[in-house]
């Protein structure tokens, strides 16, 4: 009997084992693997991103002294080869792999300057990409580098990420790890105030018709809660060009819509027209109208325009080139749906050095909605009802533009 007894308690004793081994192996086996690191260069900014192969927990902060931003991953797995993938960036001049807890693994990644983050997204599976977990990086002043230090700031996926810290800072945090729910899009009536912007046969003023323009479209766009959208102007003021780029800056916007209407001296010219930016205008003519779109500052005494050859060559190249080929690829959705609405130009997708158009991080795109010049077109512009349904068309390309980003890298 006391044998019996005693087989059955080990017995037990080594299923107890049994299991412990299996949910060791198990733990184990389904830690995170990171297959590769990427950096991707902005103005001013850069932008991490560790490629998955599935879900991850993280935790990521600031330290001083040296400047360091350090990358908690819970339960993850990283190749030390990873170190070797910091080159040639402005902001981080090596990383140190090492481990954290039990499971973890920690990123130390050394700053050139002082930076913060301004956000940390962790992204699904879409397309041909697995998981991807991204942290954005943003030069700061010293100052404003020591007040981001600490665990008090980190990001996390976890509520807490510090005991000590009040229920409000945690919440606050939290918020500002999620992806933006809202396309955050900026539409610019153009001229407005003392620069009327071209006049029409009737008399009637660019300045009024872009921002009729601009109300219908920011109705017809915010009838899908996906988007908020703002206008530049929604009075008849004057705003500096560059000023208007600041303000797209300002709102973080997603898309930046200028609108235009144009006047030739061929009083037989008609269609509509978008632009984006360029070093080169595509024709003489895009040349001429950016020329003459630009010089709207010195109406108010403000001459940001003239700048020497350098200066505007350096303001060119801020533009980046993904920021220029999403503007590009908009306005060829934008092409698409004007076509179905209504008359275009030949080669209506043109190329301009315009100064509203240079934001280094907004695609932006200027349409030119027709001719004030021509006796037509200017009355159909002066009907709502035309508006609308240019606004209609402009709506589905910007649905298209939304779309289609949603398969896209995050570079």
């Amino acid at each position: 009997m006391l044998l019996r007894t005693t087989v059955i308690k080990v017995r037990k004793l080594l299923g107890f084992l049994l299991c412990g081994l299996v949910l060791l192996s198990s733990g184990h086996a389904s830690a995170a693997q990171i297959s590769n690191l990427r950096l991707g260069q902005g103005i001013g900014s850069l932008r991490i991103v560790f490629d998955a192969d599935s879900k991850l927990d993280y935790k990521v902060f600031l330290l001083s002294e040296p400047e360091r931003l350090v990358v908690d991953l819970k339960n993850t797995d990283i190749d030390k080869r990873l170190e070797n993938l910091t080159d040639k960036n402005t902001l981080i001049s090596g990383a140190r792999i090492g481990s954290v807890g039990v499971d973890g693994a920690r990123v130390v990644f050394d700053l050139r300057q002082p930076a913060i983050v301004k956000k940390v997204l962790l992204l699904p599976p879409q397309s041909s990409f697995s998981w991807r977990f991204v942290v954005d990086l943003e030069v700061a002043s010293a100052r404003e580098f020591a007040s981001k230090v600490g665990n008090d700031h980190a990001f996390t996926n976890h509520e807490n990420v510090a005991a000590s810290s009040a229920k409000k800072t945690s919440s606050k945090r939290q918020t500002a790890v999620l992806p933006k729910k809202k396309k955050v899009i900026v539409l610019d009536p153009g001229h407005g105030g003392v620069d009327p912007g071209a006049i029409g046969v009737s008399g009637v003023y660019e300045k009024h018709i872009t921002l009729a323009m601009a109300r219908e479209l920011k109705e017809v766009l915010e009838k899908n809660s996906a988007y908020k959208v703002y206008l530049t102007r929604n009075r008849d003021i004057f705003i500096p060009l560059r000023d208007r780029v600041k303000i797209a800056r300002r709102y973080d916007a997603d898309l930046f819509l200028s609108i235009h209407a144009d006047s030739a001296a061929n009083r037989r010219a008609t269609g509509l027209s978008v632009y984006t930016l360029s070093e080169k205008a595509s024709d003489k003519e895009a040349a001429a109208l950016a020329e003459k779109e630009n010089k709207a500052d010195i109406v108010a005494g403000l001459n940001f325009a003239e700048h020497s050859k350098e200066v505007s060559d350096i303001l060119l190249n801020l533009a980046q080139r993904e920021t220029l080929n999403r503007s590009s690829e908009f306005a060829t959705f934008m092409v698409s749906e004007m076509r179905k609405s209504t008359h275009t130009l030949d080669n209506t997708h043109r190329f301009a050095g315009f100064a509203v158009l240079k934001a280094p991080d907004v695609p932006s795109v200027l349409m030119e909605l027709g001719y004030l010049s021509n006796r037509y077109e200017e009355k159909q512009l002066q009907q709502k009802s035309y508006r609308k349904k240019l606004a209609a068309a402009a709506a589905r390309a910007i649905d298209r533009y939304f779309q289609n980003m949603q398969h896209a890298s995050v570079f």
